[in-house]
């Protein structure tokens, strides 16, 4: 009586270690996600260590175990599904009666990731299933200095854009997208708009944020005027397949705060003239008072 009460806790006891250890076998740190061909996969069969091994799928998507006459269709399948299909596949066989299967994802090697544009180290790399939007520019090194205000993400053919203010300025998790394969991240170059003319700073400026596209932001990023500028200052600006425009502005009342502020278009250049006229009229202003200084007498007779 003794002997087959403890056969029976034995049994029980049994009944109860043997899903938990399959379970600390399947342990994983990826995502349960689709398999494809050429995913890697460890493959536990309890009580069965020739058929316990790590197999990667044929690129074709099927599975090949030893003792099984033909491979098992693992493409498209969840990993728990696999589970089943390979248990089947076993019994149907007549290799065990009642075989326990657990998959584990060890690499997912058909999900690339693609990140490219203003980045320090365009990269593609395949996907672990944990992937978000930060890991992979910082598998890219990080965004250059000329990157743009957003970053695009194609994501099972859907397009997304994601301010990179948003992402990492204000670190809003929102915006930080889960990754598991088969995306381009695509950061733009930011564009720029031109100042020229009589300014301190000449050049093309990124523009990263909209608030930036106006007439007060371009005249302040480029140091200010010079002497002697005009009142009236031109947008040129470059329509595709027409010839340039030249808008005219009053520069002189927006920095007056009479007018109000001009926004601008990436691709523009404001040009600041100087007042030639004016400039003359002070040069020969500034020659007499210095040939005036220069004298005992402070007269100075033109011929």
């Amino acid at each position: 009586m003794r002997s087959i009460l403890l056969f029976t806790i034995s049994v029980v006891a049994l009944a109860q270690v043997r899903p938990s250890l399959m379970e600390e076998v399947g342990n994983a740190n990826l995502p349960a996600l689709k398999l494809h061909g050429g995913d890697l996969v460890a493959v536990s069969v309890y009580d069965a260590p020739e058929l316990t091994r790590t197999v990667r799928l044929d690129p074709d998507g099927m599975i090949r175990l030893p003792l099984l006459a033909e491979g098992v269709k693992a493409e498209g399948l969840m990993p728990r599904e696999l589970e089943i299909e390979l248990a089947n596949a076993l019994k149907s066989g007549e290799i065990l009666v009642d075989p326990v299967v657990k998959i584990t994802v060890v690499e997912y090697h058909s999900r690339p990731i693609s990140v490219m544009g203003a980045v320090r180290r365009p990269v593609t790399f395949q996907s672990d299933g944990s992937m978000r939007l930060l890991d992979a520019l910082a598998r890219a090194e990080g965004l250059t200095d000329d990157a743009g205000p957003e970053i695009i993400v194609t994501q099972n053919d859907v397009v997304q854009h994601i301010p990179i203010k948003q992402l990492i300025d204000d670190a809003d998790p929102a915006v930080n997208l889960r990754l598991t394969g088969n995306e381009e991240v695509r950061v733009p170059v930011a564009g720029k708009i031109f100042v020229l003319g009589n300014i301190r700073k000449p050049g093309g400026f990124l523009v990263r944020d909209p608030a930036d596209k106006t007439v007060l932001k371009m005249v302040a990023l480029s140091e200010g005027l010079m002497p002697f500028s005009q009142k009236i200052a031109y947008i040129v600006r470059r329509q595709e397949g027409e010839k340039p425009q030249e808008i005219p502005i009053e520069l002189a009342n927006i920095l007056d705060r009479k007018s109000p502020d001009v926004p601008l278009e990436v691709g523009d250049i404001l040009y600041v003239p100087d007042n030639k006229s004016r400039r003359n009229t002070m040069n020969i202003v500034d020659r007499l008072a210095g040939f005036g200084s220069a004298t005992a007498s402070g007269l100075v007779i033109w011929h």
